[in-house]
């Protein structure tokens, strides 16, 4: 079940807030109904995985029971291999395969494997809970209230990745929810609901005739490649951006803060920064059990570099099986290697670093470098991302459509002086295509995310506290357009028109593009 489907806006989610308000009063009875509800979301998709999700939650459960009674190395060591066993063989065990096949020339292959929903964001969450119990931080828990942990619906799906000293305590001590939670929930929602359904899935359409149209990814030109890739830059962003906006604002309506997840990461000025940005949870996971235990920054910059494409590509391969995606954790590892070799080297340019000019620099060059790995990101094969980042470079040339070149009259001719010629491209594409980058353009921006819009109400968990404010990414590079939401008539129609604009968009529901991880 999807979040942007008729099914959940109208079923599942208004059923269970029904049930979560009629149960108020009974503190077990509310846990094992938003448990169920939860279960239920997630076998909607296939049932048959239902029990392989209830045999982890079950199995994590008693090894941590265990590692809290007794600390045991060895027992850790056990259980995290058996989760990472069972994400090995669901997500990876076809890929070995057929690497080893090519590598051999035999033909070993393990036929077609079904990716289990959200197999790579529990198992992460459920290790990490491990991790803590064998450290002696987590309290006991019920096995019902650790199974809500695990299978909350609003966040089992795509993320974010929630650490139990956030989670935990709020489902202990769950309470009623309020008209306040309700009310910021419900603009949340709509607010991602808008950004997936009317945004995201609005500008996919000229991604996909880039990256899904062999032909098309061999003779694309600088500018066609360009626009393919940006469009698909701005559709991930906005699909992640709203999947992340309608979590946090499921969650919110029962009276649960979600952690942030997305925080404008296209405004960052750094490669680092764009990490603490953008699938922020994942990159909190990393950093903690991956980053740090490899040895961080301790020892000397060779290290620091080490770890860091260590980290880098396992976090590219935790969101695929291929070549393409360990390409990509390759390139963003190098990215954070050069960053950190050129602020090393360019201390004494502090000053300089403050300038509007140099900021803009900053988050243009760092914006660039996202959307070529990007293309690596999305492409099916290296062969079609090397053919796609070809055309980014010019290796096929500079054309634009002759509808175009036409309406620019004498000026056309002087463009073929530098090699920028007409094609038969359509010429209302093109224009539309730019008319959607141009427009998400501002809204990246120029207006506030969704978290400094809602900021007075505390729209997540990272928001409960002064200390953890203090520690939020501010926003970014950008002139942003200061835009708060209160609880007025004004800002209810608003934002009841937003919300119907994108109920209307789901005639055709397609899925978040973060569910194949």
């Amino acid at each position: 079940m999807l979040f942007n489907s008729y099914e959940f806006i109208f079923l599942l989610l208004p059923i269970a807030l029904i049930g979560n308000r009629i149960l108020s009063e009974n503190y077990s009875a509310r846990i094992v109904w938003l448990l169920s509800c939860s279960l239920f979301f997630y076998a909607w998709w296939n049932p048959v995985y239902l029990p392989l999700l209830l045999s982890t939650i079950a199995f994590n459960y008693f090894v941590g029971a265990h590692l809290r009674a007794k600390p045991t190395k060895l027992v850790l060591v056990a259980g995290v291999a058996t989760n990472l066993a069972l994400i090995g063989y669901f997500k990876y065990a076809g890929f070995i395969a057929d690497n080893i096949a090519s590598l051999t020339g035999s033909e070993t292959h393990f036929g077609d494997i079904a990716l289990p929903l959200a197999i790579s964001f529990f198992t992460f969450q459920q290790i990490a809970y491990l991790a803590d119990c064998y450290s002696g931080l987590p309290q006991r828990y019920r096995p019902t209230e650790y199974g809500l942990f695990v299978s909350f619906f609003p966040q089992l799906i795509a993320g974010p990745i929630v650490h139990h000293a956030e989670m935990m305590p709020q489902i202990k001590s769950i309470r009623r929810s309020t008209a306040v939670d309700k009310s910021v929930g419900l603009t949340i929602f709509a607010l991602g609901l808008f950004k997936k359904a009317v945004l995201a899935d609005g500008i996919a359409p000229y991604a996909n005739g880039l990256f899904d149209d062999p032909q098309a990814c061999q003779s694309a030109t600088l500018v066609h490649a360009w626009i393919g890739v940006l469009a698909y830059g701005f559709q991930i962003y906005f699909d992640f951006s709203g999947y992340s906006d309608m979590a946090i604002g499921a969650a919110r309506m029962f009276g649960i803060k979600l952690p942030l997840n997305f925080f404008a990461p296209y405004r960052s000025e750094s490669i680092s920064e764009f990490w603490r940005r953008w699938h922020m949870t994942l990159s909190r996971f990393l950093r903690d059990y991956l980053y740090i235990p490899l040895g961080g920054n301790r020892r000397g910059n060779a290290r620091r570099y080490r770890n860091l494409m260590i980290t880098m590509l396992l976090g590219g391969l935790w969101h695929g099986a291929g070549w393409t995606f360990v390409l990509w954790g390759a390139l963003h590892g190098g990215y954070l290697v050069i960053q950190h070799g050129w602020s090393h080297q360019t201390k004494q340019l502090s000053r300089v670093k403050q300038t509007w000019v140099y900021r803009l620099f900053a988050c243009a060059t760092t914006f660039i470098a996202v959307q070529f790995a990007w293309v690596y990101f999305r492409a099916t094969s290296l062969e079609t991302a090397n053919q796609i980042v070809g055309g980014m470079i010019g290796s096929n040339g500079i054309s634009l459509p002759h509808a175009l070149l036409n309406r620019l009259g004498g000026i056309s001719r002087q463009l073929a002086i530098f090699g920028i010629n007409g094609d038969s491209a359509s010429g209302t594409n093109f224009v539309m295509a730019l008319g959607w980058i141009g427009g998400l353009s501002l809204i990246v921006w120029l207006l506030p995310t969704t978290q400094s819009f809602m900021r007075r109400f505390q729209p997540a968990w990272e928001y409960t506290s002064q200390s953890t404010i203090s520690r939020l990414p501010d926003a970014g590079f950008g002139p942003v357009i200061p835009l708060t939401w209160t609880p007025s008539l004004a800002w209810s129609l608003l934002i009841s028109l937003v919300a119907l604009v994108g109920i209307l968009s789901l005639a055709e529901v397609s899925e978040f593009l973060y569910f194949q991880f």
